[in-house]
């Protein structure tokens, strides 16, 4: 029931993001759109930035971060909600979708670092690599959906893993090199 109603809270605000900016749109117009109460909106969500951060993060879950044609699949799907992802990206507010999203890859890429290094701390010249990557490649993406209608989600994926960091590129694509997997007899 209650991913039902987060859909439904989720579906309202995507309804009203292609009418108009996050900025002009309430907690209460969310919730007479969805035709809901404002406690069944608070127990779900904090504010209309988490809505929307919300909707992002549901597609996102799905996307292999260190998978070329994994990121370029996403960022088409991204065009293909273009109302929704641009009124996003327009909304400069301290609760931004783009800081939330170099935040959420952030973490991912970092836990996949962990993971590959089988640690619980990562050195923090590693953990700049990842920020910058990050924070660069989602701004790149910002800039290609605002203003890019003509060139293809794969080329600016391929151009974003293209720039990562060697640091990065030697961490996440040949692993086996540097980290070798534990072999069983």
């Amino acid at each position: 029931m209650s991913d039902r109603t987060k859909r439904l809270i989720a579906d309202a605000m995507k309804r009203m993001m292609a009418r108009k900016p996050i900025v002009k749109i309430f907690v209460t117009d969310i919730c007479k759109e969805a035709e809901i109460e404002r406690q069944t909106f608070y127990y779900h969500f904090k504010d209309k930035h988490d809505v929307v951060a919300w909707i992002y993060f549901q597609q996102a879950a799905n996307v292999d971060v260190i998978s070329e044609e994994s990121a370029a699949r996403s960022m088409a799907e991204m065009k293909k909600e273009f109302i929704f992802y641009k009124r996003a990206y327009e909304d400069t507010s301290q609760n931004a979708l783009w800081q939330y999203m170099a935040d959420y890859y952030i973490k991912r890429y970092s836990s996949e670092a962990k993971r590959i290094l089988n640690t619980k701390e990562l050195d923090p010249d590693l953990q700049y690599s990842i920020r910058l990557y990050c924070t660069g490649a989602v701004g790149m993406a910002r800039e290609w959906l605002l203003k890019d209608d003509k060139t293809p989600a794969e080329t600016i994926a391929r151009l974003n893993f293209l720039s990562m960091p060697e640091q990065l590129r030697q961490l996440y694509f040949h692993p086996a090199q540097d980290h070798p997997a534990d072999e069983t007899d």
